[in-house]
């Protein structure tokens, strides 16, 4: 991801949480392309070393393991940054499901620790992750920012309440935050293991091993899958824009167009089947809908393409043939 066109100051040194992560890594990556300084803390509950490896022997990259449930881990890393690119969490509606109070201390507490911690080290601005979970049992479509409805499991609870404090913090304390909700991100460095893997790795790992992919419901079920790259592109403007109305606020992270996991499974065969042909003569299963599953996900994308000058470059098909590639390099 080229990211040299964004102005970016190469003065700055970034905090990314959890930057060992899916999503963190490929932040740390990215920022350092730029000539920047980057600080990474994780505590490796959910993120890899070997996320990280690489980078690792860049004098412009530091290391602090440690947990963002600790108050001096957070200020520790804050100390050494302008801004703050927090994307450590405990991600997964069942994970919440199963374990609603280790995700609402990381989520929750953790979140008021980065908070708190930029707050007393004087982060430039704080640029959190938030979630299209948010939008709870809200039918509207497509999702606009200033229309949610109530929850539907113990994550998007911890998500928004993020919001909430992060609006909290810019009112009372004069911290510049922005929320960037995601919607259903894949790509590069994704884990595809564990029972909480995404559904884009879980899939192309179920393919590659002959092994029919197994779909929660009937497969119409709907979400905007978002690449890798337009995320990084959407972190990346929400550091840099100094228009004062662009801050403070909450912004949709996605391309705007939605896939059915029927369709997912499909791009997925016919992608994989250019490396091997067998895999296009596997059909997918199906299994009862998963708890806390939202039918259908689509984004306005208006308010960040105005506000953000965000213009998303992949869409799935085109994000899917770069991902595949990757996976297949990687994973196979």
């Amino acid at each position: 991801m080229d990211i040299t066109s964004l102005n970016l100051d190469e003065r700055f040194t970034i905090l990314v949480t959890g930057g060992a992560g899916f999503i963190g890594s490929n932040l740390c990556e990215a920022i350092l392309l730029n000539g920047n300084k980057v600080v990474c803390l994780d505590n490796f509950s959910t993120g890899k070393r070997e996320n990280i490896e690489q980078l690792l022997p860049s004098k412009r990259f530091s290391l602090i393991e440690g947990d963002i449930r600790n108050l001096e881990d957070c200020n520790k890393a804050c100390s050494k940054a302008d801004f703050v690119l927090h994307q450590a969490a405990l991600g997964s509606v069942p994970r919440s499901i199963n374990d609603p109070i280790t995700s609402n201390d990381v989520n929750v507490s953790g979140f008021l620790n980065m908070l708190v911690a930029s707050r007393d080290n004087g982060i430039k601005r704080f640029v959190y992750a938030a979630s299209s979970s948010t939008y709870g049992d809200s039918t509207n479509m497509p999702k606009v920012e200033n229309i949610i409805g109530r929850p539907l499991s113990p994550y998007a609870i911890t998500k928004y309440v993020n919001e909430l404090y992060a609006d909290i913090f810019s009112k009372t304390y004069g911290l510049e935050t922005i929320g960037l909700r995601y919607f259903n991100v894949f790509g590069r460095k994704q884990d595809p293991d564990g029972a909480y893997a995404a559904v884009i790795p879980k899939f192309v790992m179920q393919l590659m091993k002959y092994e029919s992919p197994v779909i929660n419901g009937d497969g119409t079920f709907s979400r905007d899958f978002t690449y890798i790259d337009n995320v990084i592109q959407m972190n990346i403007r929400a550091l840099i824009m100094r228009n004062k109305e662009a801050v403070n606020t909450v912004y949709n992270v996605a391309y705007g167009e939605r896939t059915d996991l029927n369709e997912l499974v499909s791009l997925l065969k016919e992608n994989l089947s250019s490396f091997d042909s067998k895999i296009n003569d596997i059909n997918p299963i199906y299994g009862p809908p998963r708890k806390g599953d939202v039918p259908h996900s689509l984004a306005s994308i208006e308010k960040a393409k105005t506000l953000l000058g965000y213009n998303p470059k992949f869409n799935i098909k085109s994000g899917l043939k770069e991902a595949v590639i990757w996976y297949w390099n990687n994973l196979k």
